[in-house]
């Protein structure tokens, strides 16, 4: 019970920020209907009850399965195994990241179904697979990361040009997305499970972080790639049936519980089997540790299913409203100031931010004290948010013109960055955007899309996740430089490898 009060209280400061603003809003510039606000705190209570839940199951079913999976794939000492192994579970975990199925299927709503969901998590889903392949045999081969990174975002670059501008948004966002709760501690735990078999203790501390960095190029090049080979442009997109919103109050979440159900069993499902295969193969787990992990997966089960129904039928159509309504406002200061806002509180609330800062502090050795970083965290992703924003109400800024110059700079600074700072710098990106990114920040990008006469919803709704998730690559680096610096001015060893 300890542990569910512990999930509980991190998830509840996640997202009690955002539902406070919105009930400030709400009694301030932007009131709602009276149905649409109680549909948003039962989607609320939803969200913080079904993540808690989520994460308990993370912790007791799919991060020991990764790294029992981790020790058996590597046990076997053949490196093709390992990129197989790594293709089909970074397939099958990714395709249940409750992330990535907000944003497909708002895709899939936006544009009413001419980009499926099934299609987009398919897609990326198996972009990220090839990835975790590459990544795993990567630290097999002690191949250095900025090198792949750089070698990886080339390739990115030449994609995009041509790539469609309604399929770049999509691409970027699909990143951050897809580096979530459910996919990140199997992936740590497979890096942590392979680099641990290195006789150096330094390379294997170096490669334990990077291969969410690697990862998560695969969702942006699986896009891409398919918006190359489908040739799928002229593509429109609208929020008016979300913002017409429904007269009911409980009636939505009666309609998404079985369809959210179904698609989360099935997402699940490959999981079990694995671990069924794997446990009568090479796992030998005893059979209280194989049950903690079974009921380790029914809790992942039952609370993406609350968590989803939360986030779809009541939370985020009001993140769209809000938007749409502080747009309609004559001075677009207000809506600019409500993004940067919006940056401030869901970056400082988000319990894996907080986690990766005591982390950095300890292996900085206090050098780098966690409240400068939460401020610069916090500071660099509000003010993202913002210049999503901007780039909404402005037509002719679009979103390569930050993310291009964002990743040359993040990129070139990883040649000078201590080593271990640039793979703990990549693999934030995801921890930036977390679940309050993907759900109401998304949504209420998209009702000020919706709103500006000049604006796409497909092309300018859409980025907000990828700008969250390039923040953290610059501003660690920055701090790694600092920590370089004082390590220098200190005479120690700062690990640069």
């Amino acid at each position: 019970m300890s542990l569910l009060t512990e999930k509980f209280k991190e998830v509840l400061f996640s997202v009690l920020p955002v539902t406070l603003l919105v009930i400030i809003l709400n009694f301030t510039v932007t009131p709602l209907e009276s149905g649409l606000l109680i549909r948003f705190i039962i989607g609320a209570v939803s969200i913080i009850v079904g993540l808690s839940i989520f994460l308990i199951g993370v912790d007791r079913g799919i991060t020991p399965l990764g790294s029992h999976m981790g020790s058996s794939i590597i046990s076997i000492n053949k490196i093709w195994i390992v990129g197989v192994a790594g293709l089909l579970l970074g397939f099958l975990v990714n395709i249940a990241e409750p992330d990535l199925h907000i944003l497909a299927g708002q895709v899939d709503v936006v544009t009413s179904g001419m980009i499926s969901k099934i299609v987009i998590l398919t897609a990326v889903s198996l972009g990220i697979g090839i990835m975790l392949a590459l990544g795993l045999v990567r630290i097999a081969f002690n191949i250095p990361l900025y090198w792949v990174l750089s070698g990886l975002y080339f390739i990115v670059l030449i994609l995009s040009f041509f790539t469609t501008r309604e399929f770049l948004a999509i691409a970027f966002d699909a990143s951050g997305a897809t580096t979530g709760a459910l996919t990140v501690p199997l992936i740590l735990a497979l890096a942590i499970g392979v680099s641990s078999m290195k006789k150096d203790s330094k390379a294997s501390e170096k490669d334990s972080f990077g291969l969410v960095a690697i990862v998560s190029t695969g969702a942006i090049m699986a896009v891409m790639i398919m918006s190359i080979i489908t040739k799928t442009d002229e593509i429109t997109g609208s929020l008016e049936q979300t913002l017409s919103g429904s007269g009911s109050v409980i009636g939505p979440f009666i309609h998404k519980i079985p369809i959210v159900a179904k698609e989360i069993a099935f997402a699940l499902l490959p999981l079990l089997i694995l671990l069924l295969i794997f446990q009568l193969s090479s796992f030998r787990i005893s059979k209280r540790g194989f049950y903690r992990i079974i009921k380790g997966l029914l809790y992942t089960f039952f609370g993406l299913v609350l968590f989803l129904v939360g986030v779809n039928a009541g939370f985020m159509d009001v993140g769209a409203v809000v938007g749409f309504k502080i747009a309609s406002l004559d001075n677009k200061l207000f809506v600019i100031l409500t993004g940067l806002v919006l940056g401030l509180v869901t970056i400082l609330a988000e319990p894996a931010v907080h986690v990766l800062t005591y982390q950095i502090e300890n292996v900085t050795s206090g050098y780098i004290k966690r409240k400068v970083l939460l401020f610069a965290l916090a500071t660099g992703v509000g003010i993202s948010v913002a210049l999503s924003v901007v780039r909404i109400l402005i037509p002719s800024i679009q979103l390569w013109h930050y993310l291009l110059p964002g990743y040359i700079a993040a990129i070139a600074m990883t040649f000078f960055t201590p080593k271990l700072f640039v793979g703990i710098a990549f693999d934030s990106g995801g921890v930036a955007s977390g679940p309050m990114t993907a759900t109401f920040v998304l949504a209420f990008t998209q009702g000020v899309a919706e709103k500006v006469e000049s604006a796409s919803v497909l092309v300018d709704g859409f980025g907000v996740i990828a700008m969250v998730a390039l923040t953290p690559l610059i501003t660690l680096q920055i701090l790694g430089l600092i920590y370089k610096v004082k390590s220098a001015k200190g005479g120690l060893d700062d690990n640069a490898g």
